[in-house]
C-alpha cells in the first residue's frame, strides 16, 4: 500500500510541476518576435521549416529547459547535408529504440496473454510495467525530442490534409518522424495508462463462460468442456447455431447470457467458473449435485468500473496534447487520420440504407421465422453454412493437430492466396505463432530484425474451425505487419494509415479460409452471398461503433460519473441506436445486445475500425477482382501511413465511400432472391 501511496504522491508532483511549467509558455507574440529575430539569421528557404519548427517546440519548452532563443540558434540545422545525415542517423537510432521496447513489453507480457499455465504475481507486475515509459520523458531532458521536432516540424490532420499533396516519399517520412514526441507526457502518465490497460485487459481475458453448465428448462443444452469467452466465444458460437439442429434454443441462451452480461446481472461465481450450474434465464445458480440454489453476488458495475478507469487513465492524457485534447480527437484526428464527424457519416450511411431491410426480408425467408435481435450476427450467408461445425473442425483438426503444424504450413497457405514461394517464404520467417490465452491477435514488429507475433488457440484435440478462421485473420494482419516494415522505404511510413486498413487486409485473409482448406470454389452465387455477408456484418459492428463512440462522448460530458451511472448510460445509448437503425428492420424495441463487444471496455475507442475495415476492404477486394491479391496487397501496403484517402487513392483510385459498398448490395439480394 505504501508504494502505490508513493507512486501516487509522485505522480500528482510530477503533474503538478510540468503544468506549472508549461503555463509560462511564451505568448503568441513572443514566438512570432523570436522566429522573426532568427529569421535574420538564416537562408530564406528555411524560414517556413524555421517557423514550424518554433512553434513545435515553444509550448513544450520550460525554464528547465535553458534559454529556447539560444537552444534554437545552437540546434535549427541549415546546412543539407548535416540535415541529410541526420534525419538517417534518427530513422536508425528510432527503429532500435522502438524494436527493442516492444520486444521487452512483448515479453513480460507473455504468461497474461499466452496459454502457458496459471500467471504468477510477478507476472501481472511485468506486465504493467512499461519500458518505454520514460522514453518520451528522457529525449525531452536530453533534448533530443527538441531537435527533432525543431528540424522535423509535425503537422495535425488538417495541415496534412491541405499541404500533404506536394509531398514525397522523403517529406512524408520528415513530417511523420517526430510525432511520438509532439506532446511531452511525463512518463509516470503514461506508466499508469500501461498498467491499466494490462489490469482492464486481463478482465476481458479472463471473462469466460463454462457453457456445458448453463441450464435452460433444467437441461443442459451445450457440451460438458465448451468454454468461451465473452464477447468473442460467445459471439461465434452463437452463429454456428444456424447450421444446427435445435440451434434456435442454444441461440436464445446465449443471448440471455450476453444481456446479463451487459446488464450487470451475471453472478460472479459463473464467470471463469466451472464450479456451479446458471440459469440465465431466471438467473439462479445451483450446485451440481443435488441442484441446490446457491446464493450469489451478481457483477453489477463491475464492467463499467473497468471502463472508467481506462476513460479515466486516458483522460490524464489530455492536458499535454493540445493539438488532439481529447481521447476521441487522439483517436480520430491522429490514430485514424480520418476526422471523428467523417468516420461517423460513414456508419450512419450503411445504418440508414434502404437496402438493409431488404437483406433482412430475404434473412427472414431462410430463417422461415421472424427475426430475433442476435440474427444480427446472421450467419447463412457465409459459404460455411452448408458445411457442419463438425466437420469443419475434423478437417482442419486432421490439418492442424498442433500450433506448430499451423505454423509450419503458413508458407503453403500464403502460396494458395497466390504469393510467390519466396516471397510466402519470406512472410512466413518473420512470423512467429504463439498459442493465445484469449481468442486471438496479432501483434507486429518494430524493427526488422524481429518477427510479427500471430496469437490463436489451439485446444488439446487439435485446432477446431473457429480457431482457424480466427488464425486466418491474424495472419492478414501479420503479412500486412510484415510487409509494412520490411519493405518500406522509410522507417517513419511503416504500418498503414490506420488500424481499420490492417483490419481490411485480415478481413481478406478471413473471408478465403474455406477457399484455403479446398472447400470453396468461387461462383456468381457464392460472390453475392459474400457481399450479402460483408454488408450484414458492417451493418452490425456499425451500431456497435456508434455505440462505443458515442459512450466516449457522454464520458467526457460526465467524466465525475460513477460507474452505476456509466453502467445505465450505456445501456441506454445502446437501447438509443437500436431504436434508431435496427427497431425499423427487427421489429423490437429497447435492446442492448450492442453492448456486448468486450472491445468497447478494453480497447479504448477501437471498435469503429472494423466497419471501417469493412468498408475499405470491399473497395480493395472490389479493385483486385480478377487480379492476383498478393501483388496488388504487397503494391498497396508500400504506400505506408499516410493520409488514408491519399492511400486508398493510390490503391484504387478513389475516396473511401460507402456508396459502391450499397449499390453491391442491392444487386446482390436482387440476385439471391
Amino acid at each position: 500500500m505504501k508504494y502505490h501511496l508513493l507512486t501516487l504522491v509522485t505522480m500528482i508532483s510530477t503533474i503538478l510541476f510540468l503544468g506549472a511549467d508549461m503555463m509560462k509558455a511564451m505568448s503568441e507574440n513572443d514566438i512570432r518576435n523570436l522566429t522573426e529575430e532568427i529569421k535574420k539569421e538564416i537562408p530564406q528557404s528555411e524560414h517556413t521549416r524555421l517557423e514550424k519548427g518554433i512553434r513545435a517546440i515553444a509550448p513544450l519548452f520550460t525554464e528547465a529547459d535553458g534559454n529556447l532563443k539560444d537552444f534554437i540558434k545552437e540546434n535549427f540545422i541549415t546546412d543539407k547535408d548535416k540535415l541529410e545525415k541526420t534525419f538517417s542517423r534518427l530513422l536508425e537510432n528510432m527503429e532500435v529504440l522502438n524494436g527493442n521496447m516492444l520486444v521487452i513489453s512483448r515479453e513480460f507480457a507473455r504468461p497474461l496473454q499466452l496459454d502457458l499455465g496459471e500467471p504468477l504475481k510477478v507476472d501481472y507486475i511485468f506486465a504493467e510495467y512499461n519500458p518505454a515509459a520514460h522514453v518520451i520523458d528522457d529525449f525531452f531532458k536530453n533534448k533530443l525530442a527538441f531537435i527533432m521536432l525543431l528540424n522535423f516540424p509535425t503537422y495535425e490532420l488538417n495541415e496534412k490534409s491541405s499541404l500533404s499533396g506536394n509531398w514525397g516519399r522523403k517529406e512524408w517520412a520528415m513530417a511523420k518522424l517526430a510525432e511520438p514526441f509532439r506532446d511531452r507526457i511525463p512518463a509516470e502518465i503514461n506508466q499508469r495508462l500501461n498498467e491499466t490497460f494490462t489490469r482492464v485487459d486481463n478482465y476481458i481475458s479472463e471473462y469466460n463462460i463454462f457453457m456445458g453448465n448453463l441450464l435452460h428448462k433444467d437441461k443442459t443444452h451445450f457440451p460438458k468442456e465448451l468454454k468461451l469467452i465473452s464477447h468473442w466465444g460467445l459471439r461465434d458460437e452463437l452463429k454456428a447455431q444456424y447450421a444446427k439442429e435445435g440451434g434456435l434454443t442454444r441461440q436464445e441462451i446465449i443471448f440471455q447470457v450476453m444481456k446479463n452480461i451487459i446488464e450487470g446481472k451475471i453472478p460472479k461465481e459463473v464467470i471463469n467458473s466451472d464450479k456451479y450450474l446458471y440459469d440465465p434465464f431466471e438467473n439462479k445458480v445451483f450446485e451440481k449435485e443435488g441442484r441446490k440454489t446457491v446464493t450469489f453476488a451478481e457483477e453489477n458495475s463491475i464492467r463499467y468500473e473497468n471502463l472508467k478507469k481506462i476513460f479515466d487513465a486516458e483522460r490524464l492524457l489530455d492536458k499535454y496534447t493540445p493539438g488532439a485534447p481529447t481521447h476521441i480527437a487522439r483517436r480520430f484526428d491522429r490514430d485514424r487520420q480520418i476526422p471523428e464527424e467523417k468516420v461517423e457519416e460513414l456508419l450512419i450511411s450503411i445504418l440508414n440504407s434502404d437496402v438493409r431491410k431488404d437483406i433482412a426480408k430475404l434473412i427472414e425467408k431462410r430463417l422461415n421465422r421472424k427475426l430475433r435481435p442476435f440474427d444480427i450476427w446472421y450467419a447463412g450467408f457465409k459459404p460455411n453454412a452448408r458445411y457442419k461445425e463438425e466437420e469443419l473442425d475434423r478437417i482442419v483438426s486432421q490439418k492442424y493437430p498442433t500450433l506448430e503444424a499451423f505454423s509450419k504450413d503458413i508458407p503453403n497457405i500464403l502460396q494458395k492466396l497466390g504469393f510467390e514461394k519466396e516471397t510466402a517464404e519470406f512472410l512466413a520467417n518473420h512470423i512467429e505463432v504463439d498459442p493465445a490465452r484469449g481468442a486471438g491477435h496479432a501483434m507486429g514488429a518494430e524493427m526488422k530484425s524481429d518477427k510479427a507475433h500471430l496469437r490463436t488457440r489451439v485446444p488439446k484435440g487439435g485446432m477446431n474451425y473457429k480457431g482457424f478462421n480466427i488464425a486466418m485473420h491474424e495472419l492478414g494482419h501479420c503479412v500486412e505487419q510484415v510487409f509494412t516494415l520490411n519493405r518500406m522505404d522509410y522507417y517513419p511510413l511503416r504500418g498503414v494509415p490506420n488500424t481499420a486498413f490492417t483490419e481490411s487486409f485480415a478481413f481478406m485473409f478471413q473471408g478465403r479460409d474455406l477457399f484455403v482448406l479446398g472447400l470453396d470454389e468461387p461462383d456468381e452465387e457464392k460472390e453475392n452471398l459474400k457481399i450479402l455477408e460483408k454488408f450484414w456484418a458492417t451493418y452490425e459492428i456499425a451500431g456497435v461503433s456508434l455505440v462505443d463512440m458515442y459512450v466516449w462522448r457522454w464520458m467526457y460530458k460526465n467524466p465525475d460519473a460513477k460507474p452505476e451511472e456509466l453502467r445505465k448510460a450505456v445501456i441506454g445509448i445502446a437501447k438509443d441506436v437500436w431504436n434508431k437503425y435496427y427497431a425499423p428492420v427487427f421489429r423490437t424495441k429497447d435492446e442492448p445486445i450492442l453492448a456486448i463487444y468486450s472491445h468497447m471496455i478494453d480497447a479504448a475507442l477501437y471498435l469503429p475500425d472494423y466497419p471501417l475495415g469493412h468498408i475499405i476492404d470491399f473497395q480493395i477486394e472490389s479493385y483486385i477482382k480478377g487480379k492476383n491479391l498478393a501483388k496488388e496487397m504487397e503494391r498497396m501496403c508500400k504506400s505506408g501511413s499516410i493520409l488514408p484517402e491519399l492511400w486508398m487513392k493510390n490503391a484504387t483510385g478513389q475516396e473511401i465511400s460507402t456508396a459502391p459498398f450499397i449499390e453491391a448490395a442491392k444487386k446482390a439480394v436482387k440476385k439471391i432472391k
